[in-house]
């Protein structure tokens, strides 16, 4: 990807000046912009901001072009993390399970209630939990947290079903395997190492026969598996995210041609923007968009 971007940008005559960060960008008193530099003063008819948000900032996207575009006159939204895994309490279940993948739905509680239900793979790290649905989560939690909103993480372990169901399917099975273990057929349904666990952290005891099976106990399982808590207390953070959340507030820019309606001749793409999407890569999509949309303007064909 990388060659193919540096091919075309020969191929249209572009200059490239590698090892020289742009420390700021204000306008010209005779028109344009005047780019500081570390090696100078570079004039410009045009700027495009695309220095990303503030997500590895090992990689150079440290928030430079939110402070820039703010002294430009823009409006920023704060910006927090995306996509970025999740830390949780010493109390939690992680650490028992440090390694293990699981396909799981996670429910954001906002102000108690479900805001939304994200399915995925699940991975249970030392520190929390990651993978895709982890990630996707962490925008919505992050995001309530700004708004000093009261956000709270469920997974449920039976994605689609409901406790009625999960319940209900535990009665069919003790009629239909009276002499299995409690811990034999729960580890169907999730992989043994989540399923002893769980049933540990319930004080259940797990090599009761299903024919045995208190009904206080199953319906105990039976709500742990669809409403498990995670009890979230942070992210890994920007050195961790794979995108940023906030940025320069949409209304301020013409989605046409990717310009600034605050700052004439100034274009800002990708991540310097209020825009961030899920996993999978939307948020590569929105850069790539975004800067052929600012393209095509500069060069007239908009």
């Amino acid at each position: 990807m990388l060659d193919a971007l540096l091919r075309e940008a020969a191929r249209a005559g572009a200059t490239l000046e590698s090892g020289c960060r742009v420390l700021d960008v204000t306008p010209s008193p005779d028109g344009g912009f005047l780019v500081t530099a570390a090696t100078g003063v570079i004039r410009a008819s045009a700027v495009v901001l695309a220095t990303g948000g503030q997500s590895l900032p090992k990689s150079g996207s440290d928030g430079a072009g939110f402070a820039m575009a703010k002294r430009l006159g823009h409006t920023i939204v704060e910006p927090t993390p995306a996509l970025a895994p999740l830390l949780l309490s010493d109390e939690d279940i992680h650490r028992e399970l440090s390694g293990v993948s699981q396909d799981v739905e996670l429910a954001v509680w906002i102000d108690g209630v479900i805001d939304i239900r994200l399915r995925g793979a699940m991975l249970w790290t030392h520190f929390g939990a990651s993978g895709p649905v982890a990630l996707n989560a962490s925008r919505h939690w992050l995001r309530a947290q700004l708004t000093s909103r009261s956000a709270a993480l469920t997974v449920s372990f039976r994605p689609t079903q409901q406790f009625d169901q999960v319940d209900d399917e535990w009665t069919r099975l003790a009629s239909a395997h009276p002499r299995s273990s409690v811990q034999t057929i729960l580890g169907t349904m999730m992989p043994a190492s989540a399923a002893a666990v769980l049933l540990r952290r319930l004080a259940i005891d797990g090599t009761a026969a299903l024919a045995h099976f208190p009904r206080d106990d199953r319906r105990r399982l039976s709500r742990a598996l669809v409403e498990w808590p995670l009890r979230v207390t942070g992210t890994r953070g920007y050195n961790f995210a794979e995108a940023t959340a906030g940025g320069v507030a949409l209304t301020e820019i013409d989605p046409s041609t990717m310009e600034s309606r605050v700052c004439p001749g100034l274009y800002l793409v990708g991540e310097m923007l209020d825009v961030d999407g899920r996993i999978g890569g939307f948020n590569f999509q929105w850069a790539w968009s975004t800067g052929y949309v600012a393209g095509r303007a500069l060069g007239g064909l908009h």
